[in-house]
């Protein structure tokens, strides 16, 4: 495969990730994190520091603005649940995992 298709390809995907979780609100971070270590908060920083590494700032919170498809304040308002125990504690259980 030629090297701009794949990123094509690689961006495509990255593209269709980020509509499914910005279509899937009733998946909440918390329960992202404690299934596989990473959330669309980790999406919109990797965005960041991927965008850092090409020369472009983008503020953390332009950075969830794309990630979230709006702004952050009102995807938390509007979506986000109250963290259980059992999901705080499987977040924390995740997280070790990352390193």
């Amino acid at each position: 495969m030629e090297k701009q298709t794949k990123l094509e390809i690689e961006a495509a995907t990255f593209r269709r990730i980020i509509a499914h979780f910005q279509k899937r609100t009733d998946a909440q971070n918390i329960d992202l994190m404690g299934l596989a270590g990473f959330c669309r908060n980790c999406f919109s920083k990797w965005y960041a520091e991927e965008a850092l590494n090409n020369g472009i700032e983008i503020d953390k919170q332009s950075a969830r603005e794309i990630i979230y498809g709006m702004p952050y304040d009102e995807w938390s308002t509007k979506y986000q649940t109250a963290a259980t125990e059992k999901q705080l504690k499987l977040m924390n259980e995740s997280i070790k995992k990352n390193n």
